[in-house]
Parts: structure tokens; C-alpha cells; sequence
């Protein structure tokens, strides 16, 4: 058994609409075995990990997976149920395993919930190695072992307190919430869009962060403006810090200049000796260090977040309580047990380390570590009471006395910090602040808040709600209208039309598509950009007020969504494409693929389907938000019944598109004013043009501004979509990207109308589908073409040379025997040869790959770019249905 790769899906994806991981395994010598094949093996993976014998599977009761143990299953789905195993016990609280068959025998994708992915990526490995040992009755992997690795795995990776609490904060205010990397978070989208890392936020100061983070010259800003301060100074070497001493008076504190979390901080020193080792403690940490008074009283910290004390908690210095039996390093290790301490910052308390400080501290009142006190006698074991240093917190929020928190506001204000933890020395936090019964000791950017959110006695306080609130004010979720569109064909325009509606209305509009990213009108981004990747630039640029996101199969797929929801989802239609790809072994896997966008309307959003596909319908149970509908005419049964039912529709009456909805009907626009259409002859984009005009509705443009962005779409915005030009000799060349069977259907519709002598067409379809459709989309070109020259993507997508044209020529010759049919295997080179032959009168349609170098050749032989070409006038119309 082998891990050929693992990649992790962050958004909404075919499988779950949570983070998922997808590894790919190859079974090797255990292709087409099962559990039983294995004497034993049932009993010895059991016996190792008996939590299995909870595990559902297809039963969906505790004891399905024995049972299919017991019966013969396939080890990649052992593996799968292994490694969820693995997580529960390190505490991920995985629930959702799926295993399934990928590309050949013994090759498959095994899908599991991923709550971290490094963690869980790491533990399917050792589930691997664990399944390949009892299978061959050998020394299995130590369980134990592994569950620790993977605990230390996962507090390397998992989110800190206070980097959580923003991302809680922010699920229940329902702003979305994507991690770039360690604290770093991306709140909101588009304009709306702020930056973090933990509690810094992308208003704070970098000048204010300087200032903060040298201690000295905190200090002497606040003296300037009156805020009490201990007395003190810089030394940068041991006989500064004596020299301090002697200036100050005992005691001291010695703490490093640019410290933080309180490392190397040592108070309460009285003698040069005490003072020169804490120097030295603090030089670990800085070159410099900081020796000032020491203020007896309480150490508080307060937290400001823009302007306003929102929270103090009283900090108390790590310690133990004595039961006359353990030593103190016993007593050490026993409160470091406490399921609530951990590593640094990963949980709401920190273990207590024992160093040079705990042995200082113990030292000055009489203790070492192995000394034993009596029972219920309580030891300090470090002066500092920084919870990154093992202490302590109680909430004092409500009983502080005002004064203290205006302190802590001016000290915020002075130093320039939004988010600021003001640390002060208290006497008494009941009396009003006054010279000598207080002290500000540190500013603090950056300021952890788990404290505030997990006090060890006291009430919580939200804290990241205040935080939140800064960044978004009065109750905003930082979102922007997002409109997703997916569907076999008619995407790309759909999505055009739609961006241009908005574009239109004055917004800035995030687009992505076929022809790339563009962000208010310019080209971010070249290519074919209809996957996560390019859906998150969008998201993310700072600029975009509204996201049109062309969303295709293979990015659903590869990488899920980029967005938790959209306010409006459009499936333009559903046909054959893509089968062999991905899995994807019919019609049926192909709208459950695409389905997924309407599944992520939010509540109270619009899904977006098109009536006369049967397909796109039978979808709609699965959807939970309001559906608009779309149709060519208005005699669509399931259109009069849904309108009968009170929803709305948009359909092509007597020329017309007519919005409807129970007894209301309004006209939108003429389908002969939409230019694209051709005056409403070219059937496929009135198609497209209901449906954009249906989602932009959705969206909330007003009907008046819909009407003007379908008349103001030039031909020329829908760049390689029936792109037409005239020769010198007055026959004329259609570029479409059209690459499928419908898709192909739809164009030589309309071209049958167009008045021609004949009609040539250069035709291919990409390498990557299956045979059958490879020869229905040969099929259905047939019908429609005088000639054919069969040409060959310049991505063969694992096709041999001339393999796809060779199926096609078979297939169009079976078709069509009287009709001609070549070879030519490169675009351009076809697309030459068919205009050696052509006509005053003769249309040539070029179903292309690659449009640029097709553009550039057309011009250099002279031909122009029209708008139009002349239509039967005794055909029927579209505009007409």
C-alpha cells in the first residue's frame, strides 16, 4: 500500500460542505483482497483499536465497520475507518470517512473530515503502515506513540486561544473566516475584506508596535503626559544593572528591554547578586534590560480595543499547594496535568517550565525543588504572573475601579495602539487611582486575550466580539454579493452578462471566467480561471464590491468552492461532457457535481435554473433556497406552475423578456434589442440572456438597469463566443468555443439559418473525454456541415497524437458518408486549409482551442471583425417563440 498524494480541499465540496482531506492510495499486493483474505487480521486490528467497533459505516449503527470487517471489505476502506480512528483518539473529533474508486485497479481517493490537515495527513500515513503490519501479522506500530506525535503534530498547527476566539467571534456574527498561514486570518470578502494576525489587526500601528515593543521608551512616552510609570533605566550590561540598582533602590525588577510573554523577567530583587543573575536571565532574551522599581500591589491587565477598556482580569503568579508528601517539581508536573495547560498558548493556561527563574524564586524564599511542603501550604514558583509563564487569571472587569480603565485608555491613545494590553500594578482596585498606589509597567501590542476568554475564576468576557466589532461596526458580516455560476455550457456568458450588469450599476466587479480574472473591467489574470484559486483572488482584493464567479466542474472537483455560501447560484444546463474525467462516468455525476453550487445559496439567497433542462430540475429538492426559473416560452408547464405558485420566472413572450410573478407581469427588454442574440435568432444566448437577467434580478438590480446592461453587451465584451469576421472575398469565419455534444447542437442550429452556400466546419473536442463522447460529439456535427477538416488540441491530455481525430473522422464519416471529412491536426493549419477552399458566400466555423493565434491569423489575411450575419428571414425566431 503506497500514499501517491494528499491535498486538502478548505471550502464546500462534492463529499461535505466542511475542510476535507483527499489522498490517493495505491494497494498494491492488496488489490482485490479483503479482511477475510487475512486469517486474523479482523481480531488483531480489533484488539488494537477496539474504538473501531463503534464505527457505523454503511450500517449506520455502532457495529457496522465489524460487520464489514467480518464479511470481506477492501483495504483502502480499512485505512479510511483506521485514520479516523487515529484522529478521534488525538482528539480531532473526525466523523466522515468515504472511500472510492479512482483511476485502475487498486487505485483509490479515500476522503476523510479534516480538522487540521497536517495532523490528519500524518496519521493516515501511520494508518497505512499499521494496516500493512497486521495484515502480515507483524509488530504493529505503537498506538500510544503515534496518538502523542500527533497531539504534538497538532499543537504545532491548531490555531492559538486568542486566534480561535477571533474565528468563533466571527462564525457567530457569520463573517467568513479563510487562514492564510500561523495567526495570519482573512475576515470578510472584497471591500469589506481585513487582515489579522491574532490580535493585531490591520488598523494597528506599526509605529504604535514599535513603541510597545521597547519598554524604555513606553516608559518615558506615558511620563511625558502624566501617566504614572516606576522609576528606572537601561542597562546593557551587569554593571548597568547594578548601577540602576543603586539609583533606584531595592528592589527592582529586571526584565528584558524587548521582551514578551514575560520571559526573563525577575522581580523583587534587593542585592547586586540577585541582580547581576537576573540580568543574565534577561540577556537570553534581549542585549539590553530594563531595571526599574518594583511596585508591590496586585498585577492587572487591562485590555483596550478601540479606545474602550473592555475587559481586566487580575494575574496571579504560578504556584503549587502542598500535601506534605510531594515535592515541589512533583507538585510542578501534577498541576502541569491540568487538561486546561498546555504548550505556549495553544490551550487557556500554559504549563509551568522549570528554570533558572523557578529556581531563582524558590531559592529566595527557602525552597528548592525537591523540598516538600506541608499540606495546604501554597508556593509561589515564579514571580512573573504572565499566563505564558504558568499563572493564573481572575476577571475584575466589573469590580475595578473606573479610574484605572481610563488609564489604560489614555495609555492605548498615547502609544497608538487599537488592540492594547495595559499591565499596571494596583494597591487596591477598589480606591481611585493616585500617584503612588499605581503604575502603568508595560504596554503591550499584540496582547493575548485568553485570559479574558477563559479566566480561571471569574465571569468570561467576549473580548474578540469588541475586537470583531472594531473591524466590522454595527453588526456588519463582511460579505459582498457573490453570484456563482456553473452548468455544461453557457457559463462563460452568463457570467458576462451578469458582470456587466453590475459593472453597469457603478460596482466594482470581481469576475472570474474561460477568458481570466478581471477586477473592475482589467485583466488581473490570463487563462482559463473558473477554479477556487481564482474565485479567492477575487474574494480577496480589497477593491471588489461585487463577485460574478464562473465556477466549472473541474475546479468543484480538484478544490471545492472558494466561498461558505453564495447569495445567488445559476445552472444554466446539464449534458454530456466531461465523462472520464475525474471519476465522472455519466450525466448523472455531472449534475451532482454542479449541484453543489445551488446547494450553497445561503438562506433567504436565489438558485437560478433553467426550466427546460430536465436535468437542471431535477436538481431542485436538493436546494433550500427560492428558485427563479427561466425559459424560452412561456407555455413551460413547470414555469406556469411555479408562477401559479407565487415564484418568479423569466421566459420569451411575443418578443419580449417578461419577469412574472403569481398575477405580475413586467417586460424586461426586447430580445431584439440584446445585441448578442442577433436580433434574437441565435437561440443559445436569448438562453443565456434570460438566465444572467434572472440572476442579476436575484441579485437586486432593478429591472430598468438589467434592460440597459443586456442592450449595452456588445458582441465584442463576449470575446471568442461566436466570434464573426468577414474575407476580402465575402465568406465569412465564426470562432465558438462550443466543445461538446449540446454544445455543438446549438451552434449548428442557428448556422443552418444563416443564408450560406456552404457551411465548413473545423472541428475537435479536448483529449480527456471518454470514446462514446468523443463519437456523440462527432455525431452531432454531422448533421450540420458540409465539410469537416478534424483538428486536434495542442493538449492532447494524455490522447496520442491523432488519436481523437481518428475517432472523429470514423464517426463523422458513419454519419454522413456523402459529406467530406479530413485531417489536419494543428488549429491553425486547419483552419488555413479550409479557407483555401472557401467561397464568396461559404461560412466556416472553427470550434477552437486556443483563440488568440486564430484572431492573429484572420487578420493578417485581412479579414474584419463583424457583428452580425444575415438570417432566413422565413426561419423561425427566437424572438418570436
Amino acid at each position: 500500500m503506497n500514499i501517491q498524494s494528499v491535498r486538502h480541499i478548505e471550502g464546500p465540496n462534492v463529499y461535505l460542505y466542511k475542510p476535507i482531506l483527499v489522498a490517493r492510495i495505491h494497494l498494491g499486493e492488496w488489490t482485490e483482497k479483503e479482511s477475510v483474505d487475512y486469517p486474523g487480521f479482523t481480531e488483531r486490528l480489533l484488539a488494537l483499536l477496539p474504538g473501531l467497533a463503534e464505527h457505523h459505516c454503511a450500517k449506520g449503527a455502532p457495529g457496522g465497520f465489524v460487520e464489514r470487517l467480518q464479511g470481506g471489505t477492501y483495504f483502502g476502506h480499512i485505512c479510511e475507518h483506521v485514520a479516523i480512528e487515529l484522529a478521534n483518539l488525538a482528539g480531532l473529533g473526525v466523523n466522515y470517512g468515504k472511500t472510492v474508486y479512482a483511476d485502475g485497479p487498486g487505485i483509490y481517493d479515500i476522503v476523510l473530515e479534516c480538522a487540521c490537515f497536517e495532523t490528519q495527513r500524518w496519521l493516515l500515513l501511520q494508518a497505512v503502515e499499521l494496516v500493512r503490519a497486521l495484515s502480515r501479522d507483524e509488530r504493529a506500530p505503537d498506538v500510544a506513540q503515534i496518538i502523542t506525535e500527533a497531539r504534538d503534530i497538532h499543537a504545532q498547527y491548531q490555531l492559538g486561544p486568542s486566534t480561535q476566539a477571533i474565528v468563533d467571534a466571527c462564525k457567530r456574527r457569520g463573517i467568513p473566516v479563510r487562514r492564510l498561514q500561523g495567526s495570519f486570518l482573512e475576515l470578510g470578502y472584497g471591500v469589506h475584506r481585513k487582515r489579522v494576525e491574532a490580535t493585531i489587526t490591520q488598523k494597528t500601528s506599526c509605529v504604535g508596535v514599535d513603541i510597545a515593543s521597547d519598554k524604555a521608551f513606553t516608559k518615558r512616552l506615558l511620563e511625558d503626559v502624566g501617566i504614572p510609570v516606576p522609576y528606572g533605566g537601561v542597562a546593557t550590561s551587569p554593571e548597568e544593572a547594578i548601577d540602576w540598582l543603586c539609583d533606584v533602590g531595592a528592589p527592582v525588577v529586571v526584565k528584558p528591554l524587548d521582551g514578551r510573554q514575560g520571559q526573563g523577567v525577575s522581580l523583587n530583587l534587593t542585592t547586586e547578586d540577585e541582580v547581576r543573575k537576573a540580568f543574565a536571565v534577561a540577556s537570553e532574551y534581549s542585549r539590553s534590560a530594563v531595571v526599574e522599581e518594583y511596585i508591590p500591589g496586585s498585577n492587572v491587565r487591562l485590555l483596550v480595543v478601540a479606545g474602550r477598556c473592555v475587559a481586566a482580569s487580575l494575574r496571579q503568579p504560578a504556584m503549587v499547594e502542598g500535601d506534605g508528601k510531594a515535592t515541589i517539581r512533583e507538585l510542578i508536573e501534577r498541576v502541569n496535568q491540568d487538561p486546561r495547560r498546555g504548550v505556549g498558548h495553544e490551550k487557556p493556561l500554559t504549563r509551568i517550565a522549570i528554570d533558572a527563574v523557578v529556581e531563582r524564586v524558590l531559592a529566595k524564599a527557602g525552597y528548592t525543588l525537591e523540598s516538600v511542603p506541608a499540606q495546604g501550604e501554597r508556593v509561589t514558583v515564579r514571580d512573573s504572573a504572565n499566563l505564558s509563564t504558568g499563572g493564573e487569571a481572575c476577571d475584575v472587569t466589573d469590580v475595578i475601579h473606573p479610574t484605572y480603565r481610563r488609564i489604560a485608555e489614555q495609555s492605548a491613545m498615547h502609544i497608538g495602539l487599537d488592540v492594547c494590553g495595559v499591565d499596571m500594578v494596583i494597591r487596591s482596585l477598589h480606591e481611585p487611582a493616585a500617584r503612588g498606589n499605581c503604575a502603568v509597567i508595560e504596554v503591550n501590542a499584540a496582547p493575548g486575550i485568553r485570559m479574558h476568554e477563559h479566566p480561571s475564576q471569574g465571569e468570561p468576557r467576549r473580548v474578540a466580539e469588541a475586537i470583531v466589532e472594531s473591524l466590522f461596526p454595527n453588526g456588519q458580516n463582511g460579505r459582498i454579493p457573490i453570484i456563482s455560476i456553473t452548468g455544461t455550457n453557457g457559463k462563460t456568458t452568463t457570467s458576462r452578462l451578469v458582470a456587466h450588469g453590475f459593472a453597469t450599476a457603478g460596482k466594482t466587479v470581481g469576475h472570474t471566467s474561460t477568458g481570466g480574472v478581471y477586477i473592475g473591467g482589467t485583466l488581473v489574470q490570463p487563462g482559463d480561471t473558473t477554479g477556487p484559486r481564482s474565485a479567492r483572488l477575487v474574494l480577496s482584493h480589497p477593491e471588489v464590491e461585487v463577485a460574478v464567479l464562473e465556477t466549472a466542474r473541474g475546479g468543484i472537483i480538484r478544490g471545492g468552492l472558494a466561498y461558505d455560501y453564495a447569495d445567488v447560484g445559476v445552472i444554466t444546463n446539464i449534458s454530456l461532457d466531461h465523462v472520464g474525467q475525474d471519476c465522472l462516468d455519466s450525466i448523472d455525476d455531472i449534475a451532482h457535481v454542479k449541484a453543489l453550487v445551488g446547494e450553497r445559496v445561503r438562506p433567504g439567497g436565489i438558485v437560478v435554473l433553467n426550466a427546460d433542462d430536465d436535468r437542471v430540475m431535477a436538481m431542485r429538492s436538493r436546494f433550500q433556497a427560492e428558485a427563479f426559473l427561466t425559459s424560452l416560452s412561456q407555455r413551460n408547464e413547470r414555469i406556469v406552475r411555479h408562477i401559479a405558485a407565487g415564484g418568479t420566472a423569466f421566459y420569451v413572450e411575443d418578443g419580449q423578456i417578461v419577469e412574472a410573478n403569481g398575477r405580475v407581469r413586467r417586460t424586461v427588454v426586447p430580445v431584439a434589442e440584446i445585441p448578442i442574440t442577433l436580433g434574437g435568432t441565435v437561440g443559445f444566448h436569448v438562453e443565456n440572456a434570460l438566465l444572467a437577467t434572472a440572476a442579476m434580478r436575484a441579485a437586486g438590480l432593478p429591472r430598468r438597469l438589467v434592460a440597459k446592461a443586456l442592450r449595452t453587451f456588445e458582441p465584442d465584451r463576449n470575446q471568442g463566443r461566436c466570434a464573426m469576421f468577414q474575407l476580402q472575398n465575402g465568406a465569412h469565419v465564426i470562432l465558438d468555443y462550443a466543445h461538446n455534444p449540446a454544445g455543438f447542437q446549438r451552434v449548428g442550429e442557428w448556422l443552418e439559418r444563416v443564408p450560406h452556400k456552404r457551411l465548413l466546419g473545423v472541428v475537435g473536442v479536448p483529449g480527456d473525454r471518454a470514446d462514446h463522447v468523443v463519437e456523440q460529439a462527432a455525431q452531432a456535427l454531422a448533421p450540420w456541415f458540409d465539410q469537416f477538416i478534424v483538428k486536434e488540441d495542442q493538449d492532447l491530455r494524455g490522447r496520442k497524437p491523432g488519436e481523437i481525430a481518428r475517432i472523429m473522422q470514423t464517426a463523422i464519416a458513419q454519419a454522413v458518408p456523402h459529406k467530406p471529412v479530413k485531417v489536419v491536426l494543428s488549429e491553425v493549419q486547419a483552419m488555413e486549409a479550409a479557407l483555401c477552399d472557401m467561397q464568396a458566400g461559404d461560412v466556416l466555423c472553427v470550434f477552437y482551442e486556443k483563440l488568440a493565434p486564430l484572431e492573429q491569423r484572420l487578420t493578417q489575411l485581412g479579414a474584419v471583425r463583424v457583428h452580425g450575419l444575415p438570417v432566413q428571414s422565413d426561419g423561425p425566431s427566437y424572438a418570436m417563440l
